[in-house]
């Protein structure tokens, strides 16, 4: 018998109806002869919510705390869901991550899995029982509940699917699959039959929501199959996997946006050894992400350095960058806020011309001026002003003909 991951997202089972209709399709898979292990986020808006009481008895909670508290989320939806299997007849047995095997570093609130034992869900399942694991969770070395931050459910389950050597891991949310760009933005926006790890990493890293970057690198890491669907219709999804493309024609295959841009230029900057480090080394003590950097050419041996990280970022970035500036003897630094990013994303791209030379004239044609430009092999992305972004990824949509199978 075939083991089958499934997660479900916090939308799918945000209420009692809506949670009995997970279990007729957990049932679906059950009946087709497969061992069942299911994922499940919190309630609809839990997490969420208990941020917001918890800000209220205290503003500042100590990580520790906070992350047992929301760990309780996960607990509410996995055990609410085997009431429901009970109900309907059906063996089930529910487990929060320490009792699932899942170990984490102690980095409270965006913990990394370090290893998963599945003694106990193997055992469970050779009893006939369908499991039902609380996603985003796991045990730290101190037998501390620690949290895998945002898209931790997804790789919670992509972790299980690996360690159980499952068939497919199933990710069930409130969209249909992956498409060509945000549906909600462009009208036109084509579902993916199929997608390739590398490009739903550049996908999921430059904006994309349906799935976190951590899972989708799990899936590649392991060749483990992964199907995104929605809990909510009965159509097919996307299957995101590492073999050969099929649609080639054209070597676009997605446009992205992220609207959680912010950047901090610091001018002025005495171009010598060193200098770099003493700016990025205490932003990654304090774990500030930078993406995009770029430095100007050095002029009378002074340039001026620019980065992008997340806008929640930028209060405790400023303060860091303040005494790290005076110590350089940096001329200003100054932070903006209002900014987010587009990205044409293919592996058809690689060694073809012409691709950025189309984006730049798409955005030129639009009066979309561009901050900042960062690519890969697979992938060009623009830094732009916030309130371009939506024109943005309408006009590229339309410019690479993403509506066209």
């Amino acid at each position: 018998m075939a083991i089958v991951v499934q997660k479900y997202g916090g939308s799918s089972v945000a209420d009692a109806e809506k949670i009995r209709n997970v279990a007729r399709r957990i049932e679906a898979s059950f009946k087709k002869g497969n061992k069942v292990v299911v994922v499940v986020s919190a309630m609809g808006d839990t997490t969420d919510d208990l941020i917001d009481l918890a800000n209220k008895i205290n503003p500042n909670p100590e990580p520790r705390e906070m992350d047992l508290l929301l760990s309780t989320g996960e607990i509410v939806s996995s055990t609410l869901l085997a009431m429901a299997l009970h109900a309907m007849g059906y063996s089930a047995v529910a487990l929060s991550g320490q009792q699932a095997g899942i170990s984490t570093d102690s980095s409270f609130s965006q913990a990394r899995i370090t290893g998963v034992e599945p003694e106990r869900i193997i055992r469970e399942l050779d009893k006939g029982n369908i499991v039902i694991v609380a996603g985003f969770q796991g045990i730290t070395p101190n037998n501390d509940i620690a949290t895998l931050g945002r898209g931790g459910s997804d790789t919670t389950a992509v972790a299980l699917a690996a360690s159980l050597k499952a068939r497919v891991c199933e990710i069930y949310t409130d969209v249909e699959g992956v498409y060509t760009a945000d549906p909600r933005l462009v009208p036109e926006a084509r579902k993916l039959d199929e997608i390739g790890y590398e490009e739903m990493l550049e996908m999921a890293t430059s904006g994309a929501r349906v799935m976190h970057h951590r899972s989708v690198e799990l899936g590649q890491v392991f060749n483990i199959p992964i199907l995104v669907a929605s809990s909510m219709v009965e159509k097919p999804g996307t299957i995101i996997h590492g073999g050969k493309n099929m649609e080639q024609k054209n070597k676009v295959r997605g446009i992205a946006h992220d609207m959680d841009v912010a950047k901090i230029t610091i001018t002025g900057v005495p171009d010598r050894p060193g200098v770099a480090a003493a700016i990025f080394t205490p932003l990654a003590k304090a774990c500030i992400s930078v993406e995009t950097i770029v430095q100007n050419a050095s002029a009378n041996n002074i340039t001026d350095l620019t980065f992008t990280i997340v806008k929640k970022d930028i209060p405790r970035a400023m303060k860091i960058i303040a005494p790290v500036a005076k110590k350089i003897g940096a001329r200003e630094y100054r932070s903006d806020t209002k900014l987010g990013k587009v990205s044409i994303i293919g592996t058809g791209m690689q060694n073809t011309p012409g691709y950025a030379a189309k984006m730049f004239q798409t955005l030129f044609a639009q009066d979309i001026n561009i901050q900042m430009i960062t690519t890969s092999e697979i992938r060009i992305t623009c830094i732009i002003a916030e309130d371009k972004v939506k024109d943005a990824v309408r006009a590229l949509h339309k410019a690479f003909e993403l509506d066209k199978g």
